[in-house]
């Protein structure tokens, strides 16, 4: 049978009022003694009692649930962001409540809306949106939010990101650097702000090569639009020496396209992509990437939620993370 506030308050010999102010930290606040407030933690662990959560949250006013939404969780980007995130908030006393807005801005605001609904402590949310006037909203009420990897110029709240810019770059010059100036460039969702920032690192480091025409081509983050797109630019003559892609999704579909056609990574064309996964080290030919500091971002997003969540002062909103780049055998000199 589970054991209950009397249960305790029969064993230690105080009353149910005490046992209750103590189980709830308040023990200090009502002057009770150390010896009494140890005692009745020691028989509440003693008689395993399970507190009535619902209780515990009515008292203190907190449903000690973080909503963590994301825009696809078939992404292994998002899938890792969300492991991460659910496995550092375990150790707070905080349940995290995961959803998927499938890339779709209604489903994210009616997302948003049941998390309110449900009196969720805080929201950690990768946008699907074009801008960020629907999650000013969120923060106008005074709820605690804050964005990962996609913000907007618009964002009155704090964002942690990956500096999509910075990456692109790297990766661009690193295949001008081995001689490729006929790169294509495999984009994902068009209206994502990382996928944006992205394309402007790509144009630009091409540019400034001194390469105007640049073949970008593309419009999810699946492997559906890789494999489609990569056969479309087979058909091109003559075919690009590099692909870069926008994601390692985008870029396994390419690599289906690539071997159903008979063309080699590296020796036919190189390959580099935007994103790691541990499996892109196990692939036959393991490819160079751009890789997300992913676990800084969630630990860092973690910890100005709940500055926010203690009316805490911030004295950084806005986090843009250096990514690092993995070489490996997908990317050949020319």
């Amino acid at each position: 049978m589970k054991a209950s506030l009397r249960d305790i308050s029969e064993r230690t010999g105080v009353s149910i009022t005490t046992v209750s102010r103590v189980l709830n930290d308040k023990g200090d606040e009502f002057r009770i003694s150390k010896e009494t407030q140890k005692k009745i933690f020691f028989t509440a662990k003693e008689l395993n009692y399970v507190p009535n959560q619902t209780g515990v949250n009515l008292q203190s006013g907190k449903t000690r649930t973080i909503a963590l939404i994301v825009p696809g969780l078939v992404n292994p980007f998002f899938a890792n962001v969300a492991s991460s995130i659910a496995t550092e908030i375990q150790g707070t006393g905080y349940n995290t409540l995961i959803t998927d807005s499938n890339e779709n801005i209604e489903i994210e605001k009616d997302e948003l809306k049941q998390m309110i609904s449900r009196n969720v402590d805080g929201i950690i949310i990768a946008s699907a949106g074009h801008d960020g006037s629907h999650i000013n909203k969120i923060d106008d009420m005074g709820i605690p939010i804050v964005c990962i990897d996609r913000y907007f110029d618009n964002l009155q709240v704090p964002f942690v990101a990956t500096d999509n810019f910075l990456g692109a770059e790297m990766a661009t010059d690193h295949l001008l650097k081995r001689g490729h100036n006929h790169i294509a460039c495999i984009q994902g969702a068009m209206h994502s702000m990382p996928n944006k920032i992205r394309i402007k690192g790509f144009e630009h480091t091409m540019n400034r090569y001194g390469i105007q025409d640049c073949t970008i081509t593309g419009s999810d983050f699946t492997v559906q639009n890789g494999y489609t797109e990569t056969l479309l630019l087979l058909q091109n003559k003559p075919f690009p020496t590099a692909i870069f892609t926008l994601s390692n999704t985008i870029a396994l579909g390419c690599m289906k396209a690539l071997k159903e056609n008979n063309v080699r990574v590296p020796e036919d064309v190189s390959l580099i992509t935007f994103d790691n996964h541990p499996y892109l080290d196990y692939l036959s030919t393991p490819l160079t990437c751009v890789a997300q500091p992913f676990q800084d971002i969630c630990r860092i997003a973690i910890r100005l939620l709940f500055s926010m969540i203690d009316k805490e002062d911030l004295t950084t909103k806005q986090v843009l993370l250096r990514p690092e780049i993995l070489v490996r055998n997908s990317v050949k000199r020319i």
